[in-house]
C-alpha cells in the first residue's frame, strides 16, 4: 500500500502512556503535514486499538501521517500509514530506530524511508541512558543516505538545532504538550 502522504514529515510526535489526556492537545499542536508514531505498547490490546483508531481519525482529518510502532502486518490490518520498527519492508512506508552505526546500517537494509536516531540529548523516556551528543549524532547522520529524525530530549529549539547539524527533522513526546 503506498503512503497516504508520500512527503516524509520533518516534525514527529511519539505517543506514550504518560501523556494521558494531554495526547489530544499534543495532536492539535502538531502542524499539518507532521507525523505521529503511535506507541502505547504497555496499553492493553483492546484499549490500544481503540486509542489508535481515535488518533488515526483525528490525525487524518488534520493531514497528519500515522505510523504504528509494530510489525508491517499489524500496521496494514490497523490501516496505519506505515510501520515504525526494526524491519519495515519495502515497499511499505515505514521508519526504523537506530542508536549506533550498526543499527543505522540495519535500518538502511530494512527498506525504511527514514531513521529515528536517538537519543541526541538525555531524555525522560530513558533516564540515565547515555546520550549521543551533538558531535556523534552529526557524524552518524552524515553516515547514512536516509533522512535522519532526531529523537531524545527534543523541544523546538533543540529540534531546529539538530536540523542544522544534519537531521532531516525531529521528534518528541513532551514538546508537543507545551
Amino acid at each position: 500500500m503506498p503512503p497516504r502522504h508520500p512527503e516524509l514529515p520533518h516534525l514527529w510526535m511519539m505517543t506514550d502512556e504518560r501523556q494521558g489526556e494531554r495526547l489530544w492537545a499534543a495532536i492539535r499542536n502538531l502542524p499539518p503535514g507532521s507525523g505521529i508514531v503511535f506507541r502505547h505498547k504497555a496499553t492493553d490490546k483492546a484499549e490500544r486499538r481503540r486509542l489508535f483508531d481515535r488518533v488515526r481519525r483525528i490525525a487524518h482529518a488534520r493531514g497528519l501521517v500515522v505510523l504504528l510502532a509494530g510489525k508491517d502486518r499489524k500496521a496494514r490490518r490497523w490501516d496505519a500509514d506505515g510501520a515504525h520498527h526494526r524491519r519495515p519492508h519495502a515497499p511499505r512506508y515505514g521508519t526504523a530506530p537506530a542508536h549506533d552505526l550498526r543499527e543505522l546500517r540495519a535500518a538502511e537494509r530494512s527498506g525504511a524511508a527514514a531513521i529515528f536516531l536517538s537519543p541526541l540529548h538525555p531524555t525522560r523516556s530513558h533516564p540515565g541512558a547515555p546520550a549521543l551528543g551533538r558531535m556523534r549524532f552529526a557524524a552518524l547522520a552524515r553516515a547514512t543516505r536516509l533522512p535522519v529524525i532526531a529523537l531524545g530530549g527534543m523541544d523546538r529549539t533543540r529540534g531546529y538545532q539538530a536540523m542544522l547539524i544534519g537531521a532531516y527533522g525531529w521528534a518528541a513526546i513532551d514538546a508537543w504538550n507545551a
